[in-house]
């Protein structure tokens, strides 16, 4: 139920949840301030599982998905994190400089750059991922396993059925022409 639906008097008279008695912040239900309350936790968390790192979240992302993707492509590295071409070049780019990813070109298509972790790149992910894993677990300890599993499979759910809108850069106010 969102902030803005009726309440009929049975469910005003119900006790808080658990959540309810702890929360200092009143939320406001409703799916797209819950997501980004979410997202910025998530970015919270990962930020401090690579302190100390020369990383950025976003930068590990990219590792994390190269390493499961070996010869992934930028195009289809772009897809997968989210973020237009230019600004995943930038990032291959800046891990490419840090010794962390090779790139390729494709022997099918010589436009194409494909991507792989380098020795010193898969050893950092080695290292990072159990430390981001904890982090995420800890996250999510407040569910039990069922719930965990039913948590994910919701939002892979409503991501695949809202692709269209996961346009990068979305949202964002458009520069304006600089005057000389």
């Amino acid at each position: 139920m969102y902030d803005d639906q009726k309440i009929d008097d049975t469910q005003m008279k119900r006790a808080p949840t658990p959540t309810e008695k702890r929360t200092k912040i009143p939320l406001r239900r409703a799916p797209m301030p819950l997501a980004r309350r979410l997202l910025q936790i998530c970015t919270t968390a990962m930020a401090e599982s690579l302190e100390g790192e020369d990383l950025t979240p976003l930068q590990y992302g990219v590792l994390a998905y190269v390493w499961g993707e070996p010869d992934i492509d930028q195009l289809g590295l772009a897809a997968r994190v989210g973020i237009d071409r230019t600004n995943t070049s930038l990032l291959v780019d800046q891990l490419e400089a840090k010794g962390l990813i090779a790139r390729r070109v494709s022997d099918e298509d010589r436009r194409v750059r494909q991507l792989r972790l380098t020795l010193r790149g898969d050893s950092v992910h080695k290292r990072l991922a159990p430390i981001v894993r904890r982090r995420q677990d800890q996250l999510l300890a407040t569910l039990g396993d069922a719930e965990r599993d039913a948590f994910m499979q919701m939002l892979i759910r409503v991501i695949d059925a809202n692709e269209e809108l996961a346009r990068p850069g979305t949202g964002r106010k458009k520069r304006l022409p600089v005057v000389a």
